[in-house]
């Protein structure tokens, strides 16, 4: 079972366990932290549910595990002939986290299933119109 969840303004796959890097979250530590921002969510390969534009009643639990700063990024300009050249640095904060739990709740209906429901309506009122020609 996986998910794809938003994540600080980023889609992000996830499975139970998975370990993630994101952009910093305000959260300590070892404390856990719940996502309800699920776009899709798949129990199987036929069992997929598409959010419009979110899955109403999954969410995906996730526990922090560190704080820490990325590698230095050198971000230069320069303009040729002209004796100009400026050379600034930048690193980015991130959070480790680590995917503990995806909770589905009973509200969620997969894409199969609304077809299903979708051909069983069609039919029936096709059935009833017949009905009431008759």
């Amino acid at each position: 079972m996986f998910a794809i969840v938003d994540i600080a303004g980023f889609q992000e796959k996830v499975s139970e366990g998975d370990a993630l890097r994101v952009p910093l979250l305000d959260a300590e530590p070892g404390k856990t932290v719940v996502f309800e921002k699920v776009l899709l969510l798949a129990k199987s390969d036929t069992d997929v549910t598409i959010g419009t534009p979110t899955v109403s009643g999954v969410s995906v639990e996730v526990k922090v595990i560190e704080h820490g700063r990325g590698d230095k990024i050198r971000v230069s300009k320069m303009r040729r002939r002209k004796r100009y050249r400026r050379v600034h640095g930048h690193r980015q904060d991130y959070t480790d986290i680590e995917v503990t739990k995806i909770k589905v709740g009973s509200g969620t209906k997969s894409v199969a299933a609304e077809k299903v429901e979708k051909k069983t309506k069609a039919t029936k009122e096709t059935k009833d119109s017949k009905a009431i020609k008759d």
